[in-house]
């Protein structure tokens, strides 16, 4: 069983990492040719392209300016967003942090996909940016079925044929999910609001990162004891839910 998230555009590469193992990308030399085509524009180009303010669009430009001799921080301590304070890897033992290597992937923008110890540099591009290259006018036209083809090689490697989708609909809309062949088991969280239960996005966000720590803390790899989950208030809800659809809510 794998579970997949989404990256954070929020990175924290100020703090040491609790982990000193990490091992580089699969998908590095791609990440490096995006980089550096990215680094080749002006930074109001780079701007208007994320969609971000000016001072963020000097910070990225800079950093893509300076991507050779980046800073390095594996995945799972240099995200730094709702997901991942839900998730709070810093508080892994050594023993869980083996476990999310096997069964925990992210989905990223630039690198396409990462185990939580390969090493990244600090960076900003969504999965759905429209940055074109020659393989076409978008990111997801950049990665293909890439992504889906290594993910399915490490669904295979887990020894159980079910995807966990933590992720966003963005980032897993990269994902071909009829060549992927995997059951895809998708947890949605909604609290009660005006009477009625429905997502809060913030609320979501961490959601999905405390499910990925519930996974980890508890070595998980039968996905039917997700219905287990019961962080911050959260209860499977049966009515809600429906098929492979499973609905969480609380309130």
């Amino acid at each position: 069983m794998i579970a997949v998230i989404s990256p954070a555009k929020s990175l924290d590469f100020e703090s040491i990492a609790p982990c000193e193992i990490s091992m580089v990308p699969h998908f590095q030399k791609d990440a490096d040719y995006l980089a550096s085509k990215l680094g080749k524009l002006k930074t109001s180009e780079l701007g208007n392209l994320l969609g971000i303010s000016q001072k963020l669009a000097h910070l990225n430009a800079e950093r893509y300016s300076t991507w050779k001799t980046a800073q390095l921080k594996q995945a799972l301590f240099a995200y730094n967003g709702d997901v991942y304070d839900g998730l709070d890897a810093k508080t892994f033992s050594l023993q869980e942090i083996d476990f999310s290597q096997k069964h925990l992937q992210i989905l990223s923008g630039l690198y396409g996909l990462l185990r939580p110890l390969e090493i990244i540099k600090p960076y900003r591009i969504d999965m759905g940016t429209a940055f074109a290259t020659p393989k076409g006018a978008n990111i997801y036209k950049f990665w293909g079925d890439r992504i889906t083809d290594q993910l399915k090689k490490r669904i295979k490697e887990s020894g159980s044929n079910v995807l966990i989708n933590l992720a966003s609909q963005e980032y897993f809309s990269a994902i071909n999910t009829k060549k992927l062949k995997a059951r895809i088991i998708t947890p949605g969280f909604k609290d009660m609001s005006n009477g009625k239960y429905a997502m809060v996005s913030f609320f979501a966000k961490r959601a999905r990162g405390m499910m990925s720590r519930f996974i980890i803390q508890n070595s998980i790899t039968d996905f039917e004891m997700l219905v287990g989950f019961d962080d911050s208030g959260y209860r499977f809800n049966h009515e809600l839910s429906k098929g492979d659809n499973w609905v969480f809510t609380r309130g």
